[in-house]
């Protein structure tokens, strides 16, 4: 019995898949990658964005034709698009044998076992339920760096965002959980760990009654076999103090922290529901970096929000050309049903969004393009993730990229490196995201 598993969105649904794979496989599942080969298809789903909803119901719709020919057995929709549309999945996608909810990905093999017993039962927890933890997950980024889900949910409800309505309120793992998961993963080959959640600024403040993010890592630092940490998803109003001085005084703390900001406007910000002014934005980047002069910002923005002037989208290409992002991506704004921004007055044209994300992109480029000159001459520390085909070179990551958003350093060596070694390397040219280098003698 082969299952195919076609994980969608973010790397925190990636846990959850990676989680259920572990799951799966404790059982005596065996997996493929090939749909002709597969038995069972689960679909970890996504609904963040239209995009992301589009891509989920057509992967449905596809893998439920493999249903209806008799190639497959049996077809699961988990995730959030699971969650939000589960009557309209089992009305308009009747294929679907089992749908699990974003707090039922532990009900995983029993759905199964149940389909193949010929019922069909939907699974699903209420969204307040304690975060599901699995310290036996299958690793598949490539097994030398893997993401570590530290919380679950959201209480910022931010007007654009369904996530609240869709994983429910912020609910830390607990640490020794956590701990246990990562000493697992470290043990089978893992080097670097990524710290993702909704938010993970708040870490712990449910639990321990305050923010105790710098205690995770302190303990997670503790590892012998990790090399790197690195954090994602920090809202700028809630970095603290003892955060910076952890991130400071802990080696294994990359100096990178991911902002995502949204805008610089303030009635903008204001309308969004976040809660930062653009001064209070600039006076955070402004403390970060004095603290930590070699600290690399990723941030994402939200450009075509509904009422966005001209000059407010002026105002945010100011704010990032004077910022300078070492990093930053941009969403065109997509109305979800349910959020109070969807049904504000002054919706903005999809062609004008387009317009202005190409054009904060491209500012970005040339931003990105003049940060990469300056490392030229630098010495980086580089983990090698795979080999250039046919060439004497490798791709690998320096502390500055993250996996999967950012870019690479490509290695030119006749040297033979293998993904997850570490190697020092001078930089020696630079291209619009990616840097150019050498093993240093």
């Amino acid at each position: 019995m082969k299952i195919l598993f076609v994980s969608l969105g973010c790397d925190k649904n990636l846990v959850d898949s990676e989680k259920m794979l572990g799951m799966l496989q404790e059982k005596g599942y065996t997996f493929t990658d090939d749909e002709a080969e597969a038995d069972v298809v689960v679909v970890n789903t996504c609904c963040f964005i239209g995009d992301a909803k589009e891509e989920s119901i057509n992967t449905l719709l596809q893998m439920g034709e493999l249903k209806d020919s008799g190639q497959i057995k049996a077809l699961i929709a988990a995730g959030c698009l699971a969650q939000r549309y589960r009557e309209e999945i089992q009305k308009e996608i009747p294929q679907v044998d089992a749908i699990i909810g974003t707090t039922a990905i532990d009900e995983i093999v029993a759905a199964l076992e149940e389909i193949l017993a010929g019922q069909k039962q939907n699974h699903y927890e209420d969204i307040n339920a304690a975060p599901v933890t699995e310290t036996n997950r299958v690793v598949t980024t490539g097994g030398h760096f893997a993401y570590l889900k530290i919380a679950e949910g959201c209480d910022k409800h931010c007007t654009y965002c369904i996530i609240p309505k869709l994983r429910g309120p912020y609910r830390s793992v607990p640490m020794e959980e956590l701990i246990a998961e990562a000493k697992t993963m470290a043990e089978q080959g893992v080097k670097e760990l990524v710290l993702v959640a909704q938010e993970t600024t708040i870490y712990g403040i449910d639990l321990y009654g305050k923010p105790s993010l710098h205690l995770l890592l302190k303990e997670l630092c503790k590892i012998q076999e990790l090399y790197w940490i690195r954090i994602l998803y920090c809202y700028p109003e809630d970095i603290y103090p003892e955060l910076v001085q952890t991130m400071k005084e802990e080696p294994k703390v990359c100096h990178y922290l991911d902002l995502p900001i949204q805008h610089a406007n303030d009635e903008i910000l204001r309308r969004m529901g976040r809660r930062t002014s653009k001064q209070e934005l600039i006076d955070k980047i402004d403390f970060l970096r004095s603290e930590m002069p070699d600290i690399t910002l990723r941030t994402t923005l939200i450009t075509g929000f509904p009422g966005e002037t001209k000059e407010q989208h002026k105002e945010l290409l100011e704010f990032i050309n004077d910022m300078e992002f070492d990093r930053l991506g941009v969403f065109t704004y997509s109305p979800e049903e349910g959020t109070p921004a969807a049904a504000m007055e002054h919706q903005i044209d999809e062609e004008v969004k387009l317009d202005r994300q190409a054009e904060l992109m491209e500012l970005q480029q040339d931003i990105s393009a003049e940060l990469g000159e300056r490392r030229i001459g630098q010495e980086l520390l580089v983990m090698i993730e795979g080999k250039v085909a046919d060439e004497d070179a490798y791709v690998g990551r320096s502390q500055a990229d993250a996996p999967g958003v950012d870019g690479y350093v490509f290695v030119n060596t006749p040297e033979t490196l293998v993904s997850g070694d570490f190697v020092r390397v001078k930089i020696t040219g630079a291209l619009e995201y990616d840097l150019i280098g050498e093993i240093s003698q």
